[in-house]
């Protein structure tokens, strides 16, 4: 088994990386989304669940609630959100998220513990802490909110719509870890994207967070921006660090102006080139790195102390769509638009529009617009995914044993293939394990792509992908 202080060490290899930083999945899920279809449907849905229910010891849940709307448009944005400031809309949604709790609740077992609850969006913020404690309170009614110290309980806040006073109302609700989006605090960059968002907002929600009693608090950055300039994100990244959150996401921006049209209103010309996003992320890593922050995976840093890190050497770190997690031995309920359900082996996603997303729950219906059952050779490759992106080592021995396969002989062609990243001093092959080595940490994307199936019968000219670095 790999060493825990080994999976912290990364090296920042910008040649190797400049070779690879090529479009790819993100394996949040293995089969990615693009693979999922409409040809899934309830009856589905309804098989999973009822397997899972039968598992012996019961799965706890992990609850995940969209809430689409936003006050104002973030040009960057790929996310599935409505732009309007009519807070009474909220109620609408909550009236038929109302439903939706009512008729999934009502076919999984009423013993089953929510251990974790996520809240993202859109701006979860939009809701007033009336609506807010009248989301919980569905919630609990409906599935049983645990009350346990070792629940976590999160949500997504934008600060600018969030003060002191809220923040502490959150906590009384019983959240428990907090994420803010700060992206970058230049106001040059911040004009570029309309998100004006000032230093002071995000350390005063910071502070109320921290006097509040939340057990984390993490920040997202993105670099690859426009205006963005090594100098001008050194600042950011000043200031990110003496705010002293627990955790840190530095993703890099995807621009995919086909695909989201919010990002048209943005220079093409003022956003950084791949030579010069490849700058911004070595600067993140160093500095980071520097200030004492430990690298998980991706996008992803933490203090020593904070959750993320224990998992990632306990080994119970997971991949999902809300990236890297802990509770990984969960089924994930997804409610409201858009949200992505995991339960036993199946995927399935809600309507993309809210028009349909009403529609079905006006019909009495599960909101379900696509979906996938794993086969065998997906949750195979799915589990070998996961221990490389979550754990840097696949344990072949065990792995065989896992799945009775013969390892060698199922994955000849992926073998074959990591054999070039080995020469490349990605990973590290021998008969009894896979490990991902320093240089090959800031390409799990690449390594996950090895053993993609579906990639190619999809190749990555149909789908776009965000480039893996």
């Amino acid at each position: 088994m790999t060493n825990p202080s080994s999976l912290h060490s990364a090296s920042f290899d910008q040649h190797m990386i400049e070779r690879y930083d090529i479009p790819g999945p993100r394996y949040t899920s293995y089969p990615t989304a693009p693979m999922f279809h409409a040809g899934f449907g309830e009856e589905h849905w309804r098989a999973a669940v009822n397997a899972s229910n039968r598992r012996v010891p019961a799965r706890a849940l992990s609850l995940y609630v969209h809430i689409p709307f936003c006050a104002s448009p973030c040009f960057y944005c790929g996310c599935a959100r409505i732009i309007t400031r009519d807070h009474s809309r909220a109620d609408t949604y909550l009236d038929h998220l109302e439903k939706e709790i009512t008729l999934t609740a009502t076919h999984l077992d009423s013993g089953r513990r929510v251990e974790q609850l996520h809240l993202d969006g859109g701006t979860p913020n939009f809701l007033d802490i009336r609506q807010m404690r009248r989301l919980l309170q569905m919630l609990d009614a409906r599935f049983g909110l645990s009350h346990a110290e070792e629940r976590e309980f999160g949500i997504e806040i934008d600060a600018r719509y969030a003060d002191a006073e809220y923040v502490r109302q959150l906590a009384a609700l019983g959240f428990n870890r907090l994420s803010l989006g700060i992206q970058d605090f230049d106001a040059d960059v911040q004009s570029a994207v309309n998100r004006i968002q000032s230093f002071e907002q995000t350390r005063a929600a910071i502070e109320a967070a921290r006097q509040a009693g939340f057990r984390s608090i993490s920040v997202d950055l993105i670099y690859g921006l426009p205006l963005q300039t090594p100098a001008r994100f050194a600042r950011t990244l000043e200031q990110v660090i003496a705010l002293a959150p627990d955790r840190i996401a530095a993703y890099g921006y995807a621009h995919l102006p086909e695909r989201f049209r919010a990002q048209r209103q943005m220079r093409a010309l003022d956003i950084p080139d791949a030579a010069a996003r490849l700058e911004l992320l070595a600067l993140t890593v160093e500095r980071l790195t520097a200030s004492g922050y430990l690298y998980i995976g991706l996008d992803h840093f933490a203090h020593p102390q904070d959750e993320l890190v224990r998992a990632l050497d306990e080994r119970s770190l997971q991949r999902n769509f809300q990236g890297y997690s802990t509770h990984a031995e969960c089924d994930l309920i997804g409610l409201g638009m858009t949200a992505v359900s995991r339960i036993g082996d199946c995927f399935s996603q809600n309507a993309k529009t809210l028009s349909d997303y009403y529609a079905a729950i006006n019909a009495g219906r599960l909101p379900l617009e696509r979906g996938l059952v794993l086969s065998d050779d997906d949750i195979i490759r799915a589990d070998a995914i996961q221990q490389l992106m979550c754990h840097g080592e696949l344990a072949i021995v065990d792995f065989q044993a896992r799945h009775a396969i013969d390892f060698p002989a199922y994955f000849a062609a992926t073998v074959q293939r990591l054999h070039t990243l080995a020469q490349d001093g990605l990973v590290e092959l021998d008969a009894e394990h896979i490990r991902v080595k320093p240089r090959g940490r800031f390409l799990l994307r690449i390594i996950a792509m090895c053993f993609d199936a579906h990639l190619a019968s999809n190749p990555l000219a149909q789908v776009k992908y965000s480039r893996a670095v």
